[in-house]
């Protein structure tokens, strides 16, 4: 945060009166004094509404007074040189106490300071017994973040190496997070299980993976030396699948979901758990709670606007919580000298027994996991866009043409005058368009759909002729053999194409 010291010279003054000078400066100046050691003093500067505080440290060191002044609310910078100010107004106010100081002041402000140094030393002393209290109870310097770390490193390079593959930075391509393994219900629910897991180390953006580390990184800080590296790693693998599986459950239709954000959710949930418990501290155990249920909040109100998977969320949050109060048991009873044996698999059995019996009562079709590895591999070929382009054109026409077969108000000279003038070079148009599609660097089963779909337009053009002959010749309950027999064909080879 944004600092400035300066010195001034000391002629002639011991060391005890000058900060009795320095005592009453402050007191003119109006500003608090927090606390006294040997030979210095912390002051603070006026809050005001519309302006935060500094601190304000002064000493004698040889034949000077040096005085620094701190912002302290994580300001970057002193735009408005506030710290060379307070300096200003600090010099100015020492030097006119020191003219016109009495010696029964002086004596008064010595009196304070040691009262205030005696306060300081209690003051000290306890928050060291709260800080020992406190590291007893969450490990805090006994142990370093390298699962944390490691975890981040993963996540950066594998969006790294995703970005190189194409799936984008600010813009996604979501058929290349599909490849790399994000969860996807078709294919999650058809065998790849293991995209529960992958899922949690892909992210869609940058934005989205900054994000979803500082939140790691913030909660990381506590919970993997107070759990250690075993009981933490446990927790965002099986926190992630298990957010994976309810945003299976929640989105029925699937979406292609992927991003740590469902084990950092459970992490948090962790957390929250063990805050509801004494395990930690009161001093530090109310603040803490009060900030992750802000954050909590906060972020489950924000994803429930579109495009964020609120469900994952929320899983990761529930069996975060589920897992915090098992690992409460465990921790309890370690710090009372016994090990607790069945909590970790307790949290393995449960989660992988939630995530084998979700995925064994809910298979997918073979077909749709077929249809959407054939959309994966497509997308990959050059004219694929073009060519989903072309097939949006082909569905269009295709409503166009055959809408006029279903409206029953149309007499039959109508209908036979717009078969043969709408009807019959709608699906002209679309021979055409197709055709082309023929000639695109696509995938070969993309080129099989559109040979199939040239089959389909001439039973088209065949139904429209059943219609055609229906008309002219009045015999329609002797043709409706022939007009069934085709629409059959046709609802075989609509089967074919789709799973294409």
């Amino acid at each position: 945060m944004p600092k400035k010291q300066q010195a001034i010279p000391l002629t002639g003054v011991d060391k005890e009166t000058v900060l009795a000078i320095c005592y009453q400066a402050f007191k003119d100046l109006g500003w608090d004094i927090l606390f006294s050691g040997e030979d210095k003093l912390l002051g603070q500067t006026i809050k005001k509404w519309n302006a935060n505080p500094q601190h304000i440290l002064v000493w004698p060191e040889g034949n000077e007074l040096i005085i620094s002044s701190e912002m302290i609310k994580n300001e970057l910078l002193d735009i408005t040189g506030k710290n060379k100010k307070n300096i200003n107004n600090f010099i100015a106010a020492f030097e006119a106490a020191k003219s016109s100081i009495q010696t029964e002041t002086i004596e008064s402000n010595q009196h304070a300071i040691n009262n205030l140094r005696y306060a300081t030393e209690i003051a000290a002393g306890q928050e060291q017994k709260e800080s020992a209290e406190v590291d007893k109870a969450m490990n805090l310097s006994g142990s370093n973040l390298y699962v944390t770390y490691a975890i981040m490193a993963v996540n950066v390079v594998v969006f790294i190496l995703m970005a190189l593959n194409g799936a984008g930075i600010f813009e996604m391509n979501g058929y290349v997070h599909l490849n790399w393994g994000s969860n996807y219900a078709p294919l999650t629910l058809s065998g790849d299980w293991w995209r529960l897991i992958t899922s949690v180390f892909i992210h869609f953006g940058i934005i989205h993976l900054a994000m979803n580390m500082y939140c790691l990184y913030t909660v990381g800080v506590y919970l993997e030396p107070m759990l250690g590296k075993i009981k933490y790693t446990t927790a965002y693998l099986c926190t992630g699948a298990l957010a994976g599986i309810a945003s299976l459950w929640w989105h029925k239709e699937g979406v292609n979901s992927a991003g740590a954000s469902g084990a950092v959710f459970g992490l948090y949930g962790l957390f929250l758990a063990l805050l509801t418990t004494k395990l930690i501290p009161q001093k530090v155990r109310k603040p803490l709670l009060q900030s992750i249920l802000l954050f909590v909040a906060y972020n489950l109100i924000y994803g429930m606007k579109g495009g964020v998977d609120n469900a994952a969320h929320v899983g990761g949050l529930l069996s975060g919580a589920l897992i915090g109060y098992l690992y409460a048991i465990g921790i309890k009873k370690e710090k009372q000298g016994e090990y607790v044996k069945w909590v970790l698999p307790a949290v393995l059995l449960i989660s992988f027994g939630t995530v084998a019996g979700y995925l064994s009562s809910n298979k997918g079709p073979a077909e749709n996991r077929t249809a959407v590895l054939n959309e994966i591999q497509s997308a990959g070929y050059p004219d694929s866009e073009e060519y989903n382009n072309r097939l949006a054109e082909i569905s269009k026409i295709e409503d166009a043409a055959i809408s006029p077969l279903s409206d029953t108000s149309l007499t039959d000279p109508e209908l036979k005058r717009i078969i043969e003038n709408q009807c019959f070079p709608q699906w002209a148009q679309a021979e055409n368009k197709t055709r082309q599609m023929l000639t695109y660097k696509v995938s070969g089963n993309m080129h099989k759909k559109a040979e199939k779909l040239l089959d389909y337009i001439s039973l088209r053009r065949k139904e429209l002729g059943v219609f055609i002959k229906m008309i002219d010749t009045g015999e329609q309950e002797n043709l409706i053999p022939e007009l069934n027999k085709v629409r059959e064909e046709i609802i075989r080879l609509v089967a074919e194409i789709q799973k294409l």
